[in-house]
């Protein structure tokens, strides 16, 4: 069924709303749409009472290690974390506290995707592939979606296809995929890609960019069959947006629990 997935995005230690794909190295390019002044914790303390399980928190850029363990720490097991993980500290964040690790850069060593980076981590992880979560968040390129890295501004030899998915699946629990070209611009999401996830995936899958009402939910839900999640960020009323109250996110949840 499809749910609601919640999202805690970290930069330079708040919790912000950014459009993603102005996520650069130059400080002058970046355009946030929400700056919060409650802390991380706050927002995990507010799931874990929602029981609004499966959310991800993703550390954009450095300096956001603080507010990170600030918010596994009020939901302990019960957080994926993003953001900088690779073979040296995704143990680390699984016994602080992050239910499950969420990878993508380092998969794709000069952006070419790597099998032994891959098995690096699980093997940290003692091949356990409950605690990885794999991130293939994209950017568009015609007809097509390849994998973007390095703040979404790189693209990796990686197309996000069928053949991807199927390769991947027996190394991970789920995929998370924000389509980078429509992150925080309340547009609309993705449906072509949407439609796609419902098709190639048989794990559990988060897509993420462009939620920007209720009825998209009902939209995801449709279009992929009700195997595809969504995360709405910047219209979320907790996050400064008026597109979707987070009460009715929560409600929407029951619902299709009880359908």
């Amino acid at each position: 069924m499809t749910r609601f997935r919640p999202c805690i995005d970290l930069h330079s230690g708040q919790v912000k709303q950014i459009v993603g794909g102005t996520l650069g190295t130059q400080a002058s390019d970046l355009r946030t749409n929400y700056v919060s002044k409650l802390p991380s914790s706050y927002y995990a303390w507010l799931y874990k009472q929602s029981a609004l399980s499966g959310a991800h928190v993703i550390m954009l850029g450095p300096g956001n290690e603080a507010a990170a363990q600030e918010a596994l720490s009020a939901w302990p097991g019960a957080l994926q974390l993003g953001g900088g993980i690779n073979q040296t500290n995704a143990k680390h964040w699984i016994e602080r506290g992050a239910e499950k690790v969420i990878v993508t850069s380092y998969l794709f060593p000069n952006a070419k995707f790597s099998m032994d980076h891959l098995g690096a981590i699980l093997h940290v992880l003692n091949h356990d592939r409950s605690k990885l979560v794999i991130d293939l968040s994209c950017r568009r390129q015609g007809a097509k979606w390849f994998v973007a890295m390095n703040k979404w501004q790189t693209l990796t030899d990686m197309e996000v296809d069928q053949k991807s998915i199927e390769l991947l699946e027996p190394f991970c629990s789920e995929f998370l995929i924000h389509a980078a070209d429509n992150e925080g611009l309340q547009l609309g999401i993705d449906e072509d890609l949407v439609e796609k996830l419902g098709q190639w995936c048989t794990l559990p899958v988060t897509y993420a960019g462009g939620g920007r009402t209720m009825d998209d939910l009902e939209k995801v839900k449709k279009l992929s069959s009700g195997r595809v999640d969504l995360t709405i960020g910047s219209a979320l009323d907790i996050f400064g947006g008026q597109g979707v109250k987070f009460e009715d996110c929560i409600e929407w949840n029951k619902q299709q629990s009880l359908e």
